[in-house]
């Protein structure tokens, strides 16, 4: 099988590319800029383009498939030269589902927490020495590639995405993968520039429900009040599992889970409620195929959690700088709770920084309202520069304040300054938590979190 990709260098297309090179097909690729970590992964691997830029000319009729990265656009000449030849145009999400289809198919959707339910039914999985394919957004631990699609093979755990499957398929990602068994872990609006009202972005979460398989399975958050009428409205073939926080306790800043049926206790190496949530719906997934909860519960208690969701940055006594993806205003609610109730005698300092389009939208900044409320001292970080790259109205320091809302919090426009700001600061018994789906503009945190005051 002959495989080329437009925009070969994108986040989930050059984990693909890998994946489909070790299955033994033959890859080629191209894009007019591929960035670290891709650049080297790709080239390890050697297939990284000779040249930057679009080669339409390069296309030919020995090709079984073209697969078009979101990065693409609909006028991009390869892709034009791949219509005119007739060959088989997929997005990355249908490829995925093409490679899958005839396995079970385990797929993770919601606003929030997919990458970490995903990462921590990955970590059983692979503690249990159960094999399986997968799709995950970010690089965890103990895995090689973001995706891995094999013949042997007869589960794939897939990360279901609710954004645009490609610039010429504007379905959702996770309406094309059919689940076997799908997981729900919460709903709140993101996406705003593709849906732009609530309504409009629940209406994709039922059409995901409507799309598991006939007799297939549903684990669905019972907290969120969104998700369960949407589960609970279900077709009648599909079976129901909700689920809750877990019963767990904590000691000495540590979390642990307490088995409500055999009593036993396990201490895990994350926290916070939604974390727990996560790893229940995690639980009730791989008890579908076959995993018992004693074997669930042991195998989790070395996991440590996803890249970039509640990472432990740097830790000194009476002191831990966390980084996180939050940047909607469910996720900043959720991250600063969890680190405040883990940590309730010591000062939390929370940093985020306004980088989506959704975020930096002057109609969306109310739905902030609140989200950091639980911080002690809560700063605000965006660059006026990526508003007007991504084209939008500018929006000003006194906006972002009053949008926040509270008297905790204070807004920037310049990184530097904040950095500055934190390396003065005392941190004694206190948290510093680094919130940002972007980087701070470039803002190295290991660096600065070596650098801060404990005196």
């Amino acid at each position: 099988m002959k495989i080329h990709f437009i925009a070969i260098g994108g986040s989930a297309m050059h984990n693909l590319a890998i994946a489909m090179f070790k299955k033994g097909f033959v890859i080629t690729g191209s894009d007019d800029e591929i960035e670290e970590p891709s650049r080297s992964r790709l080239e390890k691997s050697g297939l990284l383009p000779a040249h930057t830029g679009w080669f339409p000319e390069k296309l030919d009729k020995s090709l079984d498939a073209v697969i078009l990265g979101m990065h693409a656009r609909a006028d991009n000449p390869e892709l034009l030269r791949a219509n005119e030849l007739g060959l088989r145009v997929y997005s990355y999400p249908e490829y995925i589902y093409e490679q899958t289809k005839d396995k079970m198919r385990i797929v993770v959707g919601g606003s929030h927490g997919k990458t970490t339910i995903t990462a921590m039914i990955l970590h059983v999985l692979a503690a249990l020495k159960i094999d399986c394919d997968y799709l995950v957004g970010a690089q965890l631990e103990g895995f090689d590639t973001m995706v891995r699609l094999t013949r042997e093979a007869g589960i794939a755990v897939i990360e279901g995405d609710e954004y645009l499957s490609s610039p010429i398929d504007r379905r959702p990602k996770f309406h094309l993968y059919h689940p076997s068994i799908a997981i729900l872990s919460g709903i709140a609006w993101d996406h705003i520039n593709v849906f732009p009202t609530f309504q409009n972005y629940l209406e994709q979460f039922r059409i995901f429900i409507d799309l598991i398989v006939k007799n297939g399975s549903l684990v669905y958050c019972r907290e969120d009040k969104e998700v369960r009428v949407l589960s609970e409205a279900a077709r009648a073939d599909i079976q129901l599992y909700p689920y809750g926080i877990p019963s767990f306790e904590v000691k000495d800043g540590e979390t642990i889970l307490i088995d409500e049926n055999t009593g036993k206790h396990y201490p895990l190496l994350i926290f916070g409620d939604h974390n727990l949530m996560n790893l229940n719906g995690a639980r009730l997934v791989c008890n579908r195929v076959g995993v018992k909860d004693e074997d669930f519960y042991k195998a989790i208690t070395s996991f440590k959690g996803a890249a970039k969701r509640l990472e432990l940055v740097f830790r000194m006594a009476n002191f831990a700088m966390y980084k996180d993806f939050a940047h909607s205003p469910s996720k900043l609610k959720a991250t600063t709770a969890a680190v405040k109730a883990q940590f309730p005698a010591r000062k939390l300092v929370a940093c985020m920084e306004l980088h989506t389009f959704s975020s930096l939208n002057e109609d969306f900044l109310k739905e902030y309202n609140g989200a950091m409320a639980q911080a002690d001292e809560a700063y605000v970080y965006f660059n006026p520069h990526t508003i007007e790259h991504k084209k939008l109205k500018p929006v000003s320091p006194e906006q972002v304040k009053a949008a926040f809302g509270g008297t905790n919090v204070q807004v920037f426009t310049d990184s530097k300054q904040l950095e500055e700001l934190l390396k003065q600061k005392s941190w004694v018994n206190s948290n510093l938590l680094m919130m940002s789906s972007g980087n701070f503009d470039g803002l190295d945190f290991k660096l600065l979190g070596a650098s801060l005051k404990r005196n």
